[in-house]
């Protein structure tokens, strides 16, 4: 999965003859996964028309700073499109509007946006040689990365003029490599190996039956996700589940029984920086597993029970410099509950989950935590998505790292 995939992309074209390849990085955008809305100098358009773009990106594509119809005017807000974007590509940057970029001449709806963006901006130079080797564009280079902004370096090769040299704007691949290279540098746990456990154990009782619970495995899962965005590589270790998750840094060994997810724990705890217990393991197991079916035949029936290895437990005795996450699920005397866990289990962190709380538990989209730290800081969060609850666990390794 590319870093971005679910970004919101502002592109703005302005107007010189590579504006042409735009096309193609938009459909490069929209197969990436991200949202993109194009924005263009009103001499754009006479490279590419706005119906292309607007066809590509599955947007309106916006040129002036209102729309005119018959009947009505449509005011475009300059602060609303700036505000919108996770990061904004000026690509094919021409020597004009690198100039009106540099020194804030606002005349036309992309330098407005490009003024009041909140988000990364990068700029892809395009113009014939002499253009680009010149001081008032080499000025505008400097100024532009003063500010903040960074550039794409352009390419060498044949140019419009038929010249050839410096000055080509970068392919639309190349534009993609190098934005999901230049975020993938930035992200917050770029580097950090992080063991996930996720959804329920089975433990057998014969060959057809089992002792096990409700869970989905979704709020481990979302975590996996949430934590491979943020740049770690994850090994998510998780028990029967019907989840499923595609990211080249996400690394998902299957499990059955808790004794399985103990041993593939054990195997990989010792390498990673953080580990996140988010699985439902069951405590006890039958103690005896019969090796045929059993047949219904007395009106009582008796299993005796045995313990499961503590998983979490076990972990928290041979933790060195990892940053240990467990969940607890209660329903009485929740805190009191988590504190004596943490104390029990060496954990750095708790996510308490309470079945008094409307919205969350087992099946659920939703949930409802509250945070307690090894210092039994209490941190009482809202009903959330478990997709946001899995941002703000993951906000706490960043935390801790920061």
């Amino acid at each position: 999965m590319s870093v971005l995939s679910g970004k919101k992309i502002l592109l703005g074209i302005s107007g010189g003859i590579a504006a042409y390849k735009t096309a193609s990085l938009v459909r490069l955008f929209i197969k990436a996964g991200a949202h993109v809305q194009v924005i263009m100098t009103p001499a754009s358009k006479d490279f590419i028309t706005p119906l292309t773009l607007s066809t590509l990106s599955k947007n309106p594509v916006y040129s002036s700073f209102f729309n005119r119809d018959e009947e009505n005017e449509n005011w475009n807000s300059h602060i609303e499109l700036g505000l919108w974007a996770d990061l904004m590509v000026v690509a094919p940057a021409t020597a004009n509007t690198l100039s009106k970029m540099a020194n804030g001449i606002c005349d036309n709806l992309l330098i407005a946006i490009y003024l009041s963006a909140k988000c990364p901006v990068y700029f892809a130079p395009a113009m014939d040689l002499d253009m680009y080797i010149h001081p008032s564009t080499i000025g505008s280079f400097k100024a532009l990365e003063q500010y903040g902004n960074i550039m794409i370096p352009a390419e060498s090769g044949e140019l419009a003029s038929g010249l050839s040299g410096e000055g080509r704007m970068a392919e639309p691949e190349h534009i993609v490599a190098f934005l999901e290279a230049d975020l993938e540098s930035k992200l917050p746990l770029k580097g950090k190996k992080i063991l996930i456990t996720a959804g329920p154990t089975y433990e057998a009782i014969d060959p057809v039956r089992f002792i096990g619970n409700h869970s989905s495995g979704k709020m481990g899962f979302d975590i996996a996700q949430c934590a491979a965005n943020l740049g770690a590589s994850v090994i998510l270790v998780s028990g029967p589940s019907h989840c499923t998750i595609e990211n080249s840094l996400v690394k998902v060994v299957r499990v059955v029984s808790a004794q399985e997810m103990y041993d593939a724990c054990h195997q990989y705890f010792a390498n990673v920086d953080v580990a996140i217990a988010a699985a439902a393991v069951a405590d006890y197991k039958p103690k005896n597993v019969f090796s045929q079916k059993i047949k219904k035949a007395a009106d009582d029936f008796t299993i005796e029970l045995e313990k499961t290895k503590d998983i979490l437990a076990s972990l928290g005795e041979i933790k060195t410099n990892q940053f240990l996450i467990g969940f607890a699920l209660e329903t009485e005397n929740e805190i009191e509950n988590a504190k004596l866990k943490i104390q029990k289990k060496n954990l750095d962190l708790i996510v308490l989950n309470s079945l008094q709380d409307q919205g969350a538990g087992f099946g659920k989209s939703t949930n409802k935590i509250t945070f307690i730290d090894k210092n039994f800081k209490v941190q009482p969060m809202e009903l959330k998505s478990k997709e946001a609850v899995a941002s703000d666990i993951l906000n706490k390794v960043v935390a801790h790292y920061a």
